[in-house]
This record gives structure tokens, sequence and C-alpha cells, in this order.
């Protein structure tokens, strides 16, 4: 669990798994609690392994020990699997995307809270953000997902853009709330016909060159069989364009402390 602290701190557990620590409430963000390969490959995919491709960096208990709730920006297997369903306490506070209650819900956890636009939790305003999770029939079916603005009452501010590709809703949030910090979804997730569903490596250096006052933080690698973009592939990327210091690409297990 992340270290008593009054800084704000973000650690990655695995995937786009992260606690976060704001202004003293801590989240757990996308629980994909199972082991290494305990799930079938995501189908249409050009690389058909078995998913989690790698096992969590401590025992699952772990992830939502100390916790006040979990923050899920939508219930696609690699952001909410079994294995959350089952260990994730029933009467733990779950924030989500209206369209996930009932599920959630059914699931049986008793104190499920939607965010239609926005809602305060201790001393954080939580704002629902778009977000566009791949284009054409694909981004539909693949619909709906949703990003998360957090804002603290002392000025802290993390932006959780959630699966989606880079587009105009992103680059407006981005505009209108210049968060400190940003999550961003990369891998590159793709089946074998249509684009990408996730942020490229592109993806990441357009947001690095067009919001610098934002400092990104890059997850969602080497961890479900249909992300082709490595950390590796990533940073050399960033290299290529000179912004290596503008982005943090953390392994799993790994805190930063702001």
């Amino acid at each position: 669990m992340l270290r008593i602290s009054q800084a704000m701190e973000l650690q990655l557990i695995r995937h786009a798994t992260l606690h976060v620590r704001i202004h003293g409430l801590v989240l757990l963000v996308d629980p994909m609690l199972g082991d290494a390969g305990c799930m079938e490959p995501i189908q249409n995919s050009a690389n058909p392994r078995p998913n989690p491709l790698v096992p969590l960096p401590f025992p699952a208990a772990q992830t939502f020990s100390g916790i006040d709730a979990v923050l899920v920006t939508h219930t696609h297997r690699d952001h909410w699997d079994p294995a959350a369903t089952a260990l994730i306490p029933r009467r733990m506070p779950i924030i989500c995307q209206p369209e996930d209650r009932d599920k959630l819900r059914a699931w049986g956890f008793e104190d499920v809270r939607p965010i239609h636009t926005g809602a305060v939790f201790g001393l954080v305003t939580m704002i629902r953000t778009p977000a566009r999770h791949g284009t054409g029939e694909i981004g539909e079916a693949m619909a709906p997902a949703s990003g998360y603005m957090l804002r603290s009452r002392a000025g802290e501010s993390l932006y959780i853009a959630g699966d989606t590709i880079y587009c105009d809703e992103v680059a407006k949030v981005l505009a209108t709330y210049k968060p400190r910090y940003t999550v961003l979804n990369c891998g590159g997730a793709r089946f074998i016909e249509g684009d990408a569903i996730t942020m490229t490596a592109e993806d990441i250096v357009k947001v690095a060159r067009s919001a610098p006052f934002t400092e990104v933080i890059a997850v969602h690698m080497d961890s479900i069989n249909h992300c082709g973009v490595t950390r590796a592939a990533l940073r050399e990327k960033l290299c290529e364009h000179k912004i290596c210091e503008r982005v943090r690409i953390p392994a799993d297990g790994e805190i930063y402390s702001f």
C-alpha cells in the first residue's frame, strides 16, 4: 500500500491498476487483481497469450488494504476482472460511470456511487471526463468508457484519462483543467482489424508536446496480450523526439511522490 505521507502519491500496480493518494484520500483505480495467466487471451489479437502476462508485484489483498474507495473507469476485464469481484469487500465504496452502476450492484457491491458529471469525496473533487475507446464501429462497441479529473482543495490535480485514444475530447480536458499530472493508458491496444483503441507512442508524444504544463505518467503496457506498444518501445519513441524527461514510465509496483 502507499506510504503514509501528506504528499500526493501514485503507485502503478500493474497495467491500469493504480493506488492514488490525494489530500488524504486513498483510491484503488481499475483493479485487475488476478494471477498471471488466469484469464483467456483477448480474442482477435496478434498475440494470443493468456492474461495477465505478468504477476502482481505483491499479494492481491495488499492492493485494497487501507484504501478509502475504488475508482473504476469502465468494467472491461483488464480494468475490473473476476478476481476484483471476488476479493474487494462488498461494503467498499465503488466510484464509477453511471453505465456500470447496475452491473456492480448485481455483483454484490453495496455502496456504488456513479458520477454523472462531478462529485466531492472528502477534500477532493472528481469530474468525470469523456473517453474515446477507439474509432468507428470498434470504438462504438468498446464504449462507454470514462476518465476522471481529480482536484484537491490544496491545489493538487491529477487527470486519469482512462482507456482512450488521443482525441479532441482529451485535448479539451487538458486545455480546460491544466492538470499538474496526467495518467495515460498507452500500449496501443488493438485487434487484428481496425485502429488502436488506447494511446500509441505517437499519441503520448502529442500530449507531451501540446500540454507542456502537465507531467505525463504512461501506464497500461507489458501486461495484456493485445497491447503491442511496450515500455521499451515508448522510451525509444520519446528519446527520438527528445522528450524523455517529460514522460514517466513506471515499473509495476513503483511509487511516485509529488
